[in-house]
């Protein structure tokens, strides 16, 4: 009897071994079955950050959660180009589902490492131009995604409102960001047909900033600022230089005005982000192909003002664009 009892206990031993082994094989097995999402930030600041947030958001209301319905591989390359090359080949590597791309030199990476596997764009401003895409309304390959286009026109009928008497603007970007030198030929050009003096002047990186912008500052009435990575990551160092000569900065994300800018009419980071992460659902769903989805646009900007900074700057703000802003 005691022999048989040992028997049935051993045997059940071995069952219950079995099966937690059992299980945790199918666990794993269904985790490496997991579709594999891999997102490439160019580097961390405000701007960036919440159009990741958003990409995020967006998926899990889509249904694809890390570590239950997908597997998320988010590398951030902290504005190095050779991370982002070496990131890139880790996503084809693992075999992605799709790959995301924030921010131009992110999604320029990525395109170089994989013709094949999807790759959706999270701000860039132009894709045609920048070479991502064949057409943004009809992509033609691996690629396509959210565009983060800004208002430039509006940008300078909002500096004229606030600063009717100014007469010299300056424009300041990053020479090394081809979305950037975009935006700034662009406003250039319609500064110029509304009667201002341009000056620009360009960094090739961040520890460039201080210099040329106390430089610019001298020279110039107001600075517009495009969507760009470089001085965004410098927006503390921009301000102190144009606050050490009362100027004020008049930049093209939302996010930049609230570290320091006056004002913009801007695109919402986040709500960018949460049109990237559906449009990388549709693709995980099998409900889009990137080649014949067009790259997609946010309908229209809002107003965003730093009323402390225009204190600061003895600024006074129309009653008309207090109004605006309390209706949008």
């Amino acid at each position: 009897m005691k022999k048989m009892i040992g028997f049935i206990s051993v045997l059940a031993l071995i069952l219950t071994f079995a099966f937690f082994t059992n299980q945790t094989k199918t666990n794993t097995a269904t985790k490496k079955d997991l579709p594999i999402v891999g997102v490439l930030q160019l580097t961390s600041h405000p701007a960036l950050d919440l159009i990741y947030e958003g990409i995020i958001d967006a998926l899990n209301e889509e249904g694809f959660i890390d570590g239950e319905t997908m597997t998320l591989d988010f590398q951030n390359a902290q504005g190095d180009q050779s991370n982002l090359n070496s990131m890139s080949a880790r996503f084809v590597s693992r075999n992605t589902a799709v790959m995301v791309g924030i921010a131009t030199p992110a999604a320029q990476a990525l395109a170089n490492s994989s013709q094949e596997i999807p790759i959706i764009l999270g701000a860039v401003s132009n894709p045609e131009e920048a070479g991502l895409v064949a057409n943004n309304e009809k992509p033609g390959g691996n690629i396509t995604g959210v565009s983060d286009l800004t208002p430039i026109k509006e940008q300078f009928e909002l500096i004229k409102e606030l600063l009717p008497e100014a007469k010299k603007i300056g424009i300041l970007y990053s020479s090394s960001e081809d979305n950037s030198i975009v935006q700034a030929k662009q406003a250039a050009e319609i500064a110029t047909a509304m009667g201002y003096e341009t000056t620009t002047l360009t960094v090739s990186s961040t520890n460039d900033v201080s210099q040329v912008s106390s430089s610019l500052a001298s020279q110039v009435d107001a600075i517009w600022v495009p969507t760009d990575n470089t001085v965004a990551s410098a927006m503390n160092t921009l301000i102190a230089a144009t606050d050490a000569n009362h100027i004020p900065v008049f930049p093209a994300v939302d996010t930049m005005v609230e570290e320091g800018g006056l004002a913009t009419i801007g695109l919402n980071q986040y709500e960018l982000g949460k049109l990237t992460g559906q449009m990388t659902a549709a693709v995980l769903k099998g409900e889009s192909d990137p080649a014949t989805t067009p790259v997609q646009y946010l309908e229209q900007g809002e107003i965003i003002l730093n009323e402390e900074k225009a204190k600061e700057l003895g600024i006074s703000i129309p009653q008309t664009l207090l109004d605006q802003m309390a209706n949008q």
